[in-house]
């Protein structure tokens, strides 16, 4: 393995990392103004909100977590093929690779639950409209 291959990673993971603390700003705003509109007006329904949150949050952390795990990973592979390591090397980026898959499972899975809070969202926004015509 030649020292390029890891470094074929980098701007993956790179554009992986920048994308997943997008995600994290974005749900960050998200909280922010779900706790400022608490504060003013305190509502029940915002605690079918908080679960999908709090879940939301750790997910996209796990997914930092394994996306920085596999650029760890890459350079210390880069290392071990400099220091004509090869068969580390191997077993390090084999690792490598499962971290920035378990990044892109873990991504997947947060996007399912972004689509369910969009859900819960909706279904507001229904029985709302539902309690209007009604009247």
């Amino acid at each position: 393995m030649e020292i390029s291959v890891p470094a074929l990673l980098f701007p993956a993971i790179s554009l992986l990392l920048l994308a997943y603390t997008n995600r994290f700003l974005g749900l960050s705003s998200v909280i922010r103004k779900l706790h400022e509109d608490y504060k003013t007006n305190p509502d029940a329904k915002i605690l079918r909100h908080i679960a999908n949150l709090r879940r939301r949050v750790a997910l996209i952390r796990g997914m930092q977590a394994a996306g920085a795990s596999a650029m760890l990973l890459c350079v210390l592979c880069m290392f071990l093929i400099f220091f004509d390591m090869q068969s580390a090397a191997h077993i390090v980026f084999g690792i490598s690779l499962f971290a920035m898959l378990l990044s892109l499972g873990v991504s997947i899975s947060e996007i399912g639950m972004s689509s369910d809070a969009l859900n819960i969202l909706l279904a507001d926004i229904e029985d709302d409209l539902a309690s209007h015509t009604a009247r």
